[in-house]
């Protein structure tokens, strides 16, 4: 009960019961005025039941229907320093709306996302706040009918997401998750995450994962029974055919796989993901596999170093369809892959399909 009198959310109550009173008293008030013949009491409009609630009631909500979304943009606002604990979603923020930067805010035990950028929220910043134990996403971009674009998510903690993923966006166009720390997911999600799901627009232009680092993610999907990536796409509306760079991320720890590209088995030959290009990634610890394979496409690699394997490197699925040509996903190395777990053997497309390999417990992560 503490939390009640402590004066921010004290005065946040205080307004919403006087603003509630006022729109009640405000509703019965012009009824009654209007329904007031005029010949008895010198006031009122004469009006009838349906008069009053059509011609005197209705517009005023209709134009609070269609000023909503303007009087709840936040175009050039800064959110910065609070702290968000107990409530139902920190920050959610529908657009469309442009140059929001929300900073140095703490944001713990939410039932849902922590944040999220819903609906065209474009050339916005989230940067500096620390996320702990979310009932759905940490922190999200989901480009649901007009595409995120052009944002960024940089230098910020997510500690153990219960549900969903520590970072994730769902289509956009050029968008950047940059300098993150992630750790300790717990299921039905990992640690970063980029998917064409929940009817989100398409992938455009470049989406960069840069310089992150998840720890203990990797987690096992309890639906499908397979062990997810540190960092997992997933194509399942339509596939991810945007410029897709990964670059400088350490996966560390990883309980499954450290990196994963999926589909969804029904769609698995009608969707792709065809140009993830990892460089400068370090793989420190995995409990199966680097890379875990389960859809048409392909993929780059260049100076991405892992140790500590649990099972086969790569484990190359491609689409399921196990042709005599190799697997439906190709893999080119780049040059400068250390700890040999990108073999010759393995490329461009040898099919290693091990579906639920056992788990080994990785080495504790240590300094290269």
């Amino acid at each position: 009960m503490r939390m009640f009198v402590h004066r921010p959310v004290l005065m946040a109550n205080l307004a919403g019961i006087l603003v509630g009173f006022g729109m009640f008293a405000n509703f019965l008030g012009v009824s009654y005025l209007v329904q007031m013949p005029q010949a008895l009491t010198g006031f009122g409009f004469d009006a009838s039941i349906l008069r009053a609630s059509v011609e005197f009631l209705l517009p005023g909500a209709i134009v609070s229907l269609l000023a909503s979304p303007v009087g709840g943009a936040m175009s050039d606002s800064t959110v910065d320093g609070l702290y968000l604990h107990h409530t139902k979603v920190g920050l959610w923020f529908d657009g469309p709306m442009s140059r929001v930067k929300v900073t140095n805010n703490v944001i713990a035990d939410q039932i849902a996302d922590a944040l999220n950028f819903h609906t065209g929220v474009t050339d916005s910043e989230v940067r500096g706040n620390f996320v702990r134990n979310t009932g759905d996403d940490g922190l999200a971009m989901w480009s649901d009918r007009t595409a995120d674009a052009n944002n960024t998510f940089a230098r910020n903690t997510v500690q153990s997401p219960t549900l969903a993923n520590g970072i994730a966006v769902y289509g956009g166009r050029d968008n950047t998750v940059s300098g993150n720390l992630v750790a300790d997911p717990v299921r039905e999600g990992s640690g970063l995450h980029a998917g064409s799901r929940f009817g989100a627009e398409p992938f455009t232009g470049t989406l960069r994962f840069t310089d992150n680092t998840a720890v203990r993610s990797g987690t096992l999907d309890l639906n499908w029974r397979i062990g997810l990536g540190a960092i997992w796409f997933y194509a399942l509306d339509r596939s991810i055919d945007a410029d897709v760079r990964v670059t400088g991320d350490h996966y560390l720890d990883s309980t499954y796989n450290a990196m994963m590209l999926v589909s969804e088995f029904g769609v698995k030959d009608v969707v792709d993901i065809p140009a993830v290009h990892f460089k400068d990634v370090r793989v420190d610890g995995t409990g199966t596999s680097v890379l875990s394979a389960r859809v048409k496409g392909s993929a780059t690699f260049e100076n991405v170093d892992a140790r500590g394997v649990g099972a086969v490197a790569v484990n190359n699925c491609g689409s399921f369809n196990f042709p005599a040509t190799g697997s439906e996903f190709v893999l080119t190395d780049r040059g400068g892959n250390d700890g040999g777990w990108l073999a010759d053997r393995l490329l461009p497309n040898t099919i290693t399909c091990d579906d639920r390999p056992p788990v080994v417990v990785p080495p504790p992560p240590s300094r290269w």
